[in-house]
């Protein structure tokens, strides 16, 4: 897939704007595989899962229905979300192995700054002991999937305060910045292209 998949940096882009435009592209006659990297403005998520009743005070943070697996999450800047727009079916990825595979390459990214991690069963995402570091949240539509994976850098966690993350009430977050001193999102953004671009 290497010659047929592109990478765009987004930088900082409004959530419903992204989500309509991963609607659009996965429609789109002319699809291509693309993999998008950026961060939002403060904004709740729900999954198709979700209760709202998980949103425990959301105060000045706007509230969004996705079309994405999973439960409420939290998104803002200084945490890289990576959206997967990929035909699946070339791949040769069911929905199982393509969580997998997702889990594995934040895994390998992590590593690389020495943070150990783990996956805890039938809770997608990765983990640093309990403490969530990285959200995987997808939808698969016709052999091609969209949303991804959010991955907290560096920025302010207090909002995963107003919410039970992932439904789970007492869920504790954590990111790249509680275990380096000094992180910049941009390289951790080359740095998982330079992964992924192996990987895929």
């Amino acid at each position: 897939m290497k010659n047929d998949l592109t990478f765009k940096s987004l930088g900082l882009t409004n959530y419903q704007d992204s989500y309509d435009a991963m609607k659009a592209h996965i429609t789109n006659s002319t699809f291509e595989n693309q993999i998008w990297l950026l961060e939002h403005p403060p904004v709740f998520t729900l999954g198709t899962a979700a209760s709202k009743e998980h949103i425990l005070d959301a105060k000045n943070i706007p509230v969004i229905q996705t079309d994405r697996g999973g439960e409420v999450t939290y998104h803002g800047p200084g945490q890289l979300v990576i959206y997967f727009l990929l035909d699946i079916k070339t791949l040769k990825w069911g929905p199982k192995a393509l969580v997998k595979n997702l889990e594995d390459f934040i895994q390998e990214l992590l590593k690389q700054y020495g943070i150990e991690t783990n996956i805890i069963s039938g809770a997608p995402g990765v983990y640093v002991q309990d403490e969530k570091i990285a959200s995987i949240g997808l939808r698969i539509s016709r052999g091609k999937t969209y949303h991804g994976i959010s991955l907290n850098v560096d920025m302010d966690t207090e909002p995963f305060k107003q919410i039970n993350p992932c439904g789970y009430e007492g869920l504790k977050v954590t990111q790249i910045k509680d275990f380096i001193d000094t992180i910049d999102i941009k390289e951790v953004e080359a740095l998982a292209i330079k992964i992924l671009g192996n990987q895929l």
